[in-house]
């Protein structure tokens, strides 16, 4: 008679869990990881400028505030020129000049071109709107109604307010809206992953300092024909080659280290814990593709402490802004990338096996740094080896044949 196994059955049961349960869970939480930032995209203390302080200014900031509160982070400038020097140092995304009869908005493509459509949008809200705003103005100064004679020529004059746009630091030609760009950072993520499961969850050998420069040296070589791809093909890297590739592999290294580290301790759960985030948070939180102040808060200030979000935005530095306002993401990749190296360095955590006794992992270094097996591994069952890894046979006295026992034998009977 055939004894069922109940194990059977409940591994059955289990699988159907994972297939009907875990697995939509998991890929629905995926979904949403991406979708939900997405959908959420609005300005968020966005810094922004404004030019002057005259009333037609402080109607502009009165205007924008109505319409998106909390939206935007006012600073103020003198003149044009200063609002310029603030955009090129990203201390600011845009700004409004605003004189009699025009609006000036100047933007920066090169930093964001969801923002710099939300300015160009917004520029004209405020000219539609100018004659309204200039209108109350006069009422609230001189006590008049907007149908008074001088509220009417306020509004006579507002009504011819003229926009025009200007592109402070605009986008490569060849990527004009930089959709190459933003494409680019997930492709690094899944690479710098891979990179790291490759060069650590291999078989050979090696002592942990080894396994840095090797990890070290794939990510410069990444980095290096990543931005050949990304420049030489298709044009969307145009500025600071040198700067500009260094971010690159800056970035592949903070994510591989990190990967490796994890894979370096936990064995393949590592890797899996690497995919859920640099890929499922890291990426989509990143604000590549729009900007880290058009994110909600928590995404925000998350996506910038992880390194897709920190290489997107030192890569946009390095590129169009001669490295201006990177030094916090420079520091958030080092800390990264110096963490998961030291990990690595110190090699994997030995395991226990049955007998109580400790076994290390195959990349853990050992004392001599060889990558063939130890002597003791090839050794034969009649040879031991010695301190200068050579093997010899064991003494007679050590394995029982002692000279001459036969003979002793025979002279006792």
């Amino acid at each position: 008679m055939t004894v069922k196994n109940p194990l059977v059955g409940f591994l059955s049961w289990r699988r159907a869990v994972i297939v009907i349960v875990a697995l939509p869970l998991v890929i629905s939480l995926a979904v949403m990881a991406y979708a939900w930032p997405a959908s959420r995209i609005a300005p968020r203390d966005l810094p922004v400028g404004i030019v002057g302080t005259s009333t037609a200014s402080q109607n502009a900031v009165e205007g924008l505030a109505r319409s998106k509160p909390g939206g935007f982070d006012f600073h103020l400038y003198a003149d044009e020129a200063s609002a310029r020097s603030a955009i090129k140092n990203r201390e600011v995304y845009g700004a409004f000049v605003i004189t009699p009869g025009s609006l000036t908005v100047l933007e920066a493509t090169a930093a964001s071109t969801s923002v710099a459509q939300l300015l160009h949008t917004s520029g004209q809200q405020l000219a539609a709107h100018a004659p309204k705003l200039a209108a109350k103005g006069v009422r609230s100064a001189h006590g008049t109604s907007v149908r008074s004679k001088a509220g009417k020529a306020v509004a006579k004059t507002s009504a011819k307010t003229s926009v025009r746009t200007v592109d402070v630091v605009p986008d490569s030609a060849d990527d004009p809206r930089g959709v190459v760009f933003s494409s680019a950072v997930l492709p690094l993520t899944i690479c710098s992953i891979l990179i790291a499961s490759f060069l650590t969850m291999s078989s050979v050998r090696m002592p942990g300092w080894r396994r840095v420069i090797e990890l070290v040296a794939a990510c410069a070589a990444a980095g290096f024909a990543a931005y050949l791809v990304a420049q030489g093909m298709l044009g969307a890297l145009p500025h600071e080659p040198v700067a500009t590739w260094a971010a690159v592999s800056l970035t592949m290294l903070a994510i591989t280290a990190t990967g490796a580290g994890l894979i370096t301790r936990a064995g393949p759960a590592g890797l899996g814990l690497t995919a859920v985030l640099m890929v499922f948070i890291g990426n989509p939180f990143s604000g590549a593709t729009s900007a880290p102040e058009m994110l909600p808060k928590a995404v925000d200030t998350i996506g910038q402490w992880l390194p897709p979000g920190a290489g997107a935005n030192l890569l946009r530095g390095t590129t169009y802004f001669n490295g201006n306002g990177s030094e916090g993401h420079i520091a958030v990749l080092v800390l990264w990338s110096v963490l998961g190296l030291a990990v690595v360095a110190l090699g994997r955590r030995p395991r226990t096996v049955s007998d109580g006794s400790s076994a290390e992992g195959p990349n853990r270094a050992d004392d001599t740094g060889a990558e063939s097996p130890a002597a003791s591994e090839t050794a034969t069952p009649g040879t031991r080896p010695t301190p200068d890894g050579y093997s010899q046979s064991p003494s007679p006295a050590l394995n029982g044949n002692h000279p001459h026992s036969h003979a002793r034998h025979a002279a006792d009977h």
